[in-house]
């Protein structure tokens, strides 16, 4: 067995963003959707609604994404108890989301041309078009669906109100220059349009009364839906009455995608490999401690032809640290020549 120290010019690190769709279709586009009525009336259709691909009672069903609703007064659920009315499904994944992304109970969510996604009640946007989310639509992509994070520009989703119309919202990420963050959570705002561009027509994707039809967070998987932008548009409103069952508005959501018939999403990962090269020079590496080709008694070459000139096969390339301990083996596709006549650089990569 031969050794050799690599050099500083023999490592080299590379950083590659590899894209693939986000569902388990394998296909960019989402085109039928599916729930569970299990799912939907046990305890967690209080609070949210799971999509599937196929049917929900099917082996092969898998979560795709989940529809929740947020309200930061309650409204649109049923109350855990009369004597506090604010406090219900919807107010609870309201404060989940505000916590999660805004880290200040204090602040909002706020939507719009020139808006950052958030603001302190203390200090409201006051950008043209900015108004606040008290109450939102949740499209959670499921973490299974999306490696990194969801790729900006190939989120496409077309909602439609049977009788009304329809809309084809998209990020904005091709028509900013500068990224936004809610702490430290990315933003980008929900528009008319396709492809992480606005409509060319109007108010450039936004609505003129009711901001933005959302945020983005394309980091943590999270899409939110402005109700009254939708509403301004196609009719689509969420029902804010105190006795509302739970699940209503999920439900709203969840037939109005139905009834569009189109959600693409791509996923992202940045992938860093190691490129290590072995680079064997022409008097290295042509002798082998094989039991064929030197005596296990003696270690002598068997065959004297060899001694001048060794004719070996390299199969296996293993990469070893400084107290001689094997971490990581490269395979050949096939075996390798090697002899006196011969340079060989062999390339391997390492993922993570």
């Amino acid at each position: 067995m031969s050794f050799k120290r690599f050099d500083n010019d023999d490592l080299v690190v590379s950083a590659d963003a590899i894209q693939s769709t986000a569902w388990t279709t394998g296909i960019p586009t989402l085109t039928s959707f599916f729930t569970s009525s299990a799912q939907k009336t046990g305890t967690s259709g209080n609070y949210y609604l799971s999509v599937y691909q196929v049917a929900g009672e099917l082996d092969e069903a898998e979560v795709q994404f989940d529809i929740a609703y947020a309200s930061k007064l309650g409204s649109g659920s049923i109350a855990f108890n009369n004597e506090y009315p604010n406090a219900s499904p919807s107010s609870i994944t309201y404060g989940s989301y505000r916590s999660m992304i805004l880290e200040d109970e204090n602040s909002v969510f706020v939507t719009g041309q020139g808006a950052t996604g958030g603001a302190s009640l203390s200090n409201l946007a006051t950008s043209s078009n900015a108004v606040v989310m008290d109450n939102f639509w949740v499209l959670s992509v499921d973490r299974a669906r999306y490696k990194q994070s969801m790729f900006p520009g190939t989120f496409n989703l077309k909602i439609t109100n049977p009788g009304i119309g329809s809309i084809d919202l998209t990020d904005n990420s091709n028509d900013v220059s500068v990224q936004n963050f809610l702490g430290s959570t990315r933003v980008l705002q929900l528009i008319s349009g396709s492809n992480g561009t606005g409509a060319a027509v109007g108010n450039g994707g936004y609505t003129t009364n009711s901001g933005s039809y959302g945020l983005f967070f394309p980091d943590i998987g999270t899409i939110f839906l402005n109700p009254e932008a939708l509403n301004d548009v196609i009719s689509l409103s969420a029902n804010n009455g105190s006795s509302v069952i739970n699940g209503t508005n999920q439900l709203t959501l969840f037939n109005a995608i139905s009834s569009g018939s189109a959600f693409q999403l791509n996923s992202s990962e940045t992938v860093t490999s190691d490129f290590i090269f072995a680079r064997l020079r022409n008097s290295e590496f042509n002798y082998s401690e094989n039991p064929s080709f030197i005596s296990g008694s003696t270690g002598d070459i068997i065959y004297t032809q060899f001694i001048d000139n060794p004719q070996v096969y390299i199969t296996t390339v293993g990469l070893y640290n400084d107290a001689n301990e094997l971490l990581a083996v490269a395979k050949l596709s096939r075996p390798l020549l090697k002899d006196f006549t011969k340079e060989s650089l062999i390339r391997m990569k390492l993922d993570f």
